[in-house]
């Protein structure tokens, strides 16, 4: 693991794991929660995310497991507090792509992105109609899709410029009262030629076909198979309740099909 203050580098090789751990979307959405509002207590996350304080505790422990995040200040002894310890996690793609885990993983967080997205766009709106914005964000707020002609370097260069300037503003605003969270996605998704594309029809599957594995996810074995990548049960934390189970407990392929959002890991 590489990482300084602010980032969590995650390498495919080394935090395979991590990586695996990081694909449960709760864990996504508690770590997001601890990133944007600070520590908190499992039952806390609990109240914000309608799980219950079994299912928040044993996912929060499988974080701090493998280092995302840590125990907090309490403020009694009755129970634990947790923060993030990264503001955001990063990885290379290029060392992704190198490994089929990393090349779902990337897919994946990429996809919880885009439905971070929608989800955003739609509380903007509520927001505003609500008159819990001001009238002030809505000249500057939108969505913009353009398709410049780039070389790869020159691709990299713009992200880097808009990195660059995002902290530069971001250290400006720290302080000011008027500035409020504001949902900035990015996406730069080179388009091959259309000679070289793929047939539309290349994918397609046959009309008759063996269920998918994906297909049978309702329905749940009597017992959720153990991850190797979870800790073993902590007798100071309540065991998750029948209820919380599938999100506790779930398999392999679960855990392999859900990515980050946006609001949680902010790449």
């Amino acid at each position: 693991m590489d990482s300084d203050e602010h980032k969590r580098v995650l390498d495919p090789e080394r935090d395979t794991a991590a990586l695996k751990a990081l694909t449960h979307p709760l864990r996504i959405q508690l770590l997001g929660l601890l990133r944007q509002h600070g520590p908190a207590t499992a039952s806390e996350l609990a109240a914000r995310t309608g799980e219950s304080s079994a299912s928040t505790s044993y996912h929060l422990r499988v974080l701090a497991k493998y280092a995302f995040i840590a125990e907090a200040e309490h403020r009694d002894g009755r129970e634990r507090r947790w923060r993030a310890l990264h503001t955001l996690t990063s990885w290379s793609n290029e060392s992704m792509e190198a490994t089929e885990a990393g090349r779902a993983f990337v897919g994946l967080a990429r996809r919880r992105q885009i439905e971070h997205l929608e989800r955003s766009l739609a509380r903007y709106e509520a927001d505003l109609a609500a008159g819990r914005l001001g009238q002030e964000w809505v000249e500057p707020s939108g969505i913009t899709d353009l398709m410049p002609r780039l070389t790869a370097a020159s691709l990299t260069e713009l992200f880097d410029t808009v990195a660059g300037k995002l902290e530069e503003l971001t250290a400006r605003d720290a302080d000011d009262p008027r500035a409020e969270h504001v949902v900035f996605v990015a996406a730069g998704l080179p388009l091959a030629a259309p000679e070289h594309a793929a047939p539309e029809h290349a994918d397609r599957e046959p009309e008759d076909h063996e269920p998918e594995d994906h297909e049978a996810e309702d329905r749940h074995p009597a017992d959720p198979v153990p991850d190797p990548a979870d800790p073993a049960p902590d007798p100071a934390d309540p065991a998750p309740d029948p209820a919380d189970r599938e999100s506790a407990g779930r398999d392999a392929e679960d855990r392999a099909v859900t990515a980050h959002d946006a609001e949680d890991l902010n790449p």
